[in-house]
């Protein structure tokens, strides 16, 4: 199978044997790496109040990452950034809880994202999951560390991630339209 191949979902045994083989590429590699550097690098630009909600900017990095180097290069790339991001600012202890839930956002990210074109119904349910995830993994991480009380917490995330869903899907709508042309000229992408 081409390697220009899309996918209409990643049900099949191409999609994966691609995501393997892309996965394995240097140029994916050192674009991964360059990833982990932008999600430091946006961790240190202020947030965006909204409310009681704030975005905050590294998901641009986790989802453009996820869409160029497919679902098990995110799980990668998901740990690594996790990890290396913790201990470039470390704040209180470290939790491999957060990890697991930033390895199974990219994870996300890539199904709906790797090998198909980023329309708004992809990236909006992608972005959906993602803070799904973060509602209910989230407050099960910060009832564990803190003991705080599970439904609370979880009715706060829900709240928080609602508001800061339909920008964050434009924000990534906008960002994926600006450099998809840029990720095929420079090789990272060849759909």
């Amino acid at each position: 199978m081409p390697s220009s191949t899309l996918y209409p979902h990643p049900f099949s045994a191409g999609y994966w044997r691609q995501a393997l083989d892309d996965m394995k590429k240097p140029r994916i590699l050192t674009f991964s790496a360059l990833m982990i550097a932008a999600c430091w690098a946006l961790g240190l630009i202020p947030s965006i109040h909204m409310g009681a909600a704030r975005i905050s900017w590294g998901f641009m990095a986790r989802a453009l990452c996820s869409m160029v180097g497919g679902p098990l290069n995110a799980l990668v790339f998901g740990a690594a950034e996790d990890t290396i991001t913790y201990l470039l600012h470390p704040t209180g202890p470290y939790f491999p809880g957060y990890m697991l839930t930033t390895m199974l956002g990219n994870l996300t990210y890539a199904l709906f994202l790797y090998r198909a074109k980023p329309s708004v119904p992809r990236v909006f349910f992608a972005k959906l999951l993602t803070n799904a995830q973060n509602v209910v993994l989230g407050s099960l991480w910060s009832y564990i560390l803190g003991g705080q009380a599970y439904r609370v917490i979880m009715m706060e995330r829900l709240v928080k991630n609602a508001i800061t869903l339909i920008p964050q899907t434009v924000i990534l709508c906008v960002l994926f339209a600006a450099l998809l042309p840029i990720l095929r000229r420079a090789r990272l992408i060849d759909w």
